[in-house]
């Protein structure tokens, strides 16, 4: 903890002052353009990953950065995985965000722990629960028949994200600004060990890295 609060020293007496301006617009509204929805693991940092300031982002995060898909207007309003739900419907309806990025990565704890035999989270029944979230992805997964775990594990966490995308287009305030122009929609893979963000194309269902797409629009 001694490096924590002298990290919040230093960010007072020195990155604070380098976006003075920045914060004093900030204090009393927020005008984010970018919805990003990622995981809480530690080793993904968004403003860091997006070179983004602050006042740019408006934040989900979860395990596996699952979007529960949308239950509709009378169902699920007391029950169900509302955080997560809430708070997209905040972003689009109240602050009116124009992009969403979905961003999954290398290594995610969620997409491993479906294939962890139950007793290992025995002890996490939250976390039991948050994840079956995740069995539909786990079955499609699972009917491609990997051949091997390192391929299982790639599978899982891309065709996780591409989930998620389909469960974020059965929000109908999502769908209906998606239709008409008025929002963009994302799907990033982040490499931990490389730095490299792959971008999913939803029309042609394929990865590539952000500077492989960067070079074929030169």
């Amino acid at each position: 903890m001694k490096e924590l609060f002298q990290g919040a020293v230093k960010f007072r007496e020195e990155d604070f002052n380098e976006h003075k301006e920045l914060y004093e617009s900030l204090k009393k509204h927020q005008e984010p353009h970018t919805l990003l929805i990622t995981c809480t693991d530690s080793r993904v940092v968004p403003n860091l990953i997006t070179n983004s300031l602050p006042g740019d982002l408006f934040v989900i995060r979860n395990m596996g950065n699952l979007v529960p898909p949308y239950l509709g207007k009378n169902k699920g309003i007391r029950d169900g995985y509302l955080a997560t739900t809430s708070a997209i419907e905040y972003a689009l309806s109240i602050l009116n965000i124009k992009n969403i990025i979905i961003c999954g990565h290398s290594d995610c704890g969620a997409c491993s722990a479906v294939y962890e035999p139950p007793e290992k989270l025995e002890n996490a029944p939250y976390v039991q629960k948050w994840i079956e979230l995740l069995e539909p992805v786990k079955q499609k997964v699972d009917a491609l028949k990997p051949n091997s775990k390192a391929k299982r594990t790639w599978l899982m966490e891309q065709m996780n994200i591409e989930h998620q995308l389909e469960n974020l287009m059965t929000y109908p305030f999502v769908e209906e600004r998606f239709d008409k122009g008025e929002l963009n929609v994302y799907g990033w893979y982040y490499i931990i060990e490389t730095g490299e963000i792959l971008n999913y194309n939803m029309i042609k269902r394929e990865f590539k890295t952000i500077n492989q797409i960067k070079k074929e629009n030169v």
